[in-house]
């Protein structure tokens, strides 16, 4: 399993590292979030405050990365300042490959540093370096100062001023384009003094069955370019959801009020790839190139006086710092998103903030006073930029509260009816069903992507479901998706890794789980996290649902919050009748 059993531990307080073999975990979770889970279980203090540092941080791949394609992502587990409880978050980029490659299955961070620092691993050495010089810079600027010209395949990860300053919705950026974005992964390392890590891997990975690897990799491959089951990242990326929601009425506009925009089409994926698109990026053994990079122009003298910047955008950017913002510029949008990545922001859960403090705005909950003269609208880009840097810098208690998520704006100034957070995460930009609101609520960690309700619904206006099919497709997709997370597969290539694929996969490098016992894993997994957050007094059951989820039509029409509970307590009966949790 080429070192997947060896676990890094980090102890920041203490400046020093060990490696121990947990052949037991490997055995048991296969890998990635099946054993994070674990190696998290193991060291949180249940009741804590997540900024607490013995609270531990955990990296971890999978036996598939490295070795297939589009298997490239990096799963981190650790406790959520948002939620209270706990948190995990997805990365593409180099990170998976380094880990690997640098002999290790996972890396678990625990203490606290006194000092500023960044962590430099090289295969078995770890260095503890000084961050001084790094701190104030963004996480593009910190990726230009650390990224070297070696040979061995290296990552920098790293946070911006948002996390250096630990706002709750703080991101880590992942060599430059990826990012663990949800759940304030940043303002943790934040809280930790750490402001990077650069990981250097220069081993290699050998499948037990290397004929057996070639012919089934030569078959995913040819899955992934010659089919369409991955063709929409390639061409267009995820900002083709903008039309085909705003098709069929599931588009969130001003702060969910609407679920269409009217300038759709003039901010779609396909209008700027004709005309913004510079290139388009991959992770390491991906042939796909998701990652879609538009060239911007920002004037910064007069006199034609220009700066070029390269800007990453997908749909759940383009919603959150557009649609729902009333923004019908797509330079605008651009523009937005890249002054939240230079800060370091989860660009999703910012937009909800903005998006309500709008509304707020307009309704005279707050008022000029509170918002130290920044007069919000929607549509005004310079208002939003403004908003964007007065938050992270803390200017003003409007401001600083803002840092710290809806949830505690709502506790402070009301207006939580209109607050887009479920159990303080902010609300993706799906507004199609029953199934994304219910799956987003007992997703392990509040992500659309855990169980997929928005496709769940889509499916329905086609052909409908009865109550009990609904539940138990959220139930089994995320218990799959365990598995891919567990491997660690990007979910834009799922409908390539299916079961039977996967198994074969697991074979080549030793595993011989058939596809009961993937599921059977997938579900235990979830019992795992459901288990940590129900001790810390996590019951989806108390979770406030914001009212206007009832009152805007979604693509099924106006949803009933008396049916939604039925469906909750259907989920809950269901999900659990055989367990002990």
């Amino acid at each position: 399993m080429d070192g997947l059993s060896r676990i890094l531990y980090i102890d920041l307080s203490e400046k020093k590292s060990w490696v121990e073999d947990r052949k037991d975990l490997i055995e048991d979770r296969i890998g990635g979030l099946g054993i994070a889970v674990k190696l998290y279980s193991e060291g949180c203090k249940l009741g804590s405050d997540p900024m607490d540092p013995e609270n531990p941080v955990v990296f971890a791949v999978g036996p598939l990365n490295g070795l297939y394609p589009s298997i490239s992502k990096t799963v981190a587990v650790f406790k959520s300042p948002l939620t209270g409880t706990y948190g995990e978050s997805h990365a593409g980029g180099r990170l998976a490959m380094a880990v690997r490659m640098a002999g290790y299955g996972a890396i678990v961070l625990v203490g606290y540093s006194d000092k500023p620092i960044f962590i430099d691993i090289e295969n078995s050495e770890v260095r503890f370096r000084n961050a001084k010089p790094l701190l104030g810079l963004s996480s593009l600027e910190v990726e230009e100062r650390l990224r070297t010209s070696t040979r061995a395949v290296e990552s920098i990860v790293s946070i911006g001023l948002a996390g250096e300053r630990v706002c709750f919705y703080a991101s880590v950026n992942v060599d430059r384009y990826n990012y663990f974005g949800r759940l304030g992964l940043g303002a943790i390392l934040g809280s930790r003094n750490l402001k990077a890590l650069r990981i250097r891997g220069s081993g290699s990975l050998k499948p037990i069955d290397p004929e057996g690897y070639r012919k089934l990799f030569e078959k995913l491959y040819k899955r992934i370019v010659e089919t369409d089951a991955m063709a929409k990242y390639h061409y267009t990326g995820t900002p083709a959801n903008i039309m085909v929601l705003n098709e069929i009425g599931a588009l969130p506009t001003r702060n969910f009020r609407e679920s269409r925009f009217e300038y759709a089409e003039d901010i779609s994926g396909e209008r700027i790839g004709e005309t913004l698109l510079e290139r388009k990026v991959s992770c390491p053994l991906c042939p796909i190139g998701c990652m879609h990079i538009a060239r911007l122009r920002l004037e910064f003298a007069k006199g034609y006086e220009y700066e070029p910047i390269d800007v990453y955008y997908n749909y759940e950017s383009m919603y959150a710092l557009g649609t729902n913002l009333c923004l019908k510029n797509p330079t605008d949008i651009l523009r937005l998103i890249y002054t939240a990545n230079l800060y370091g922001f989860d660009t999703m859960l910012l937009g909800n903030i903005l998006a309500w403090m709008t509304e707020a705005y307009e309704l005279g909950l707050i008022s000029d006073r509170d918002t130290n003269g920044l007069k919000l609208n929607w549509g005004d880009i310079d208002a939003y930029l403004d908003a964007v840097k007065r938050i992270a810098y803390g200017e003003g208690d409007l401001y600083i509260y803002a840092a710290q998520g809806l949830k505690q704006l709502t506790d402070i100034y009301g207006g939580r009816d209109y607050a887009m957070q479920i159990a303080g995460n902010g609300i993706p930009g799906y507004h199609t069903g029953y199934a994304s609101i219910l799956g987003f609520l007992v997703a392990s960690r509040h992500s659309h992507n855990s169980n997929a309700g928005y496709d769940i619904d889509q499916q329905a206006l086609k052909k409908s479901f009865t109550d009990e099919e609904l539940v138990d497709r959220i139930a089994a997709e995320e218990d799959w998706r365990n598995i891919l997370v567990s491997l660690v597969a990007c979910m834009f290539s799922r409908r390539v890794y299916t079961p039977d694929l996967v198994v074969e996969a697991l074979r080549t490098v030793g595993f011989g789980y058939g596809v009961d016992e993937l599921m059977e894993i997938g579900r235990e997994i979830y019992m795992d996290i459901y288990g940590l957050k129900s001790k810390e007094g996590f019951d989806p059951r108390r979770i406030y649902i914001p009212r206007r989820l009832f009152e805007t039509p979604s693509a099924t029409g106006v949803l009933s919050e008396e049916r939604f509970r039925k469906l909750l307590e259907l989920y809950m009966e269901r999900r659990f009748k055989s367990s002990s949790t």
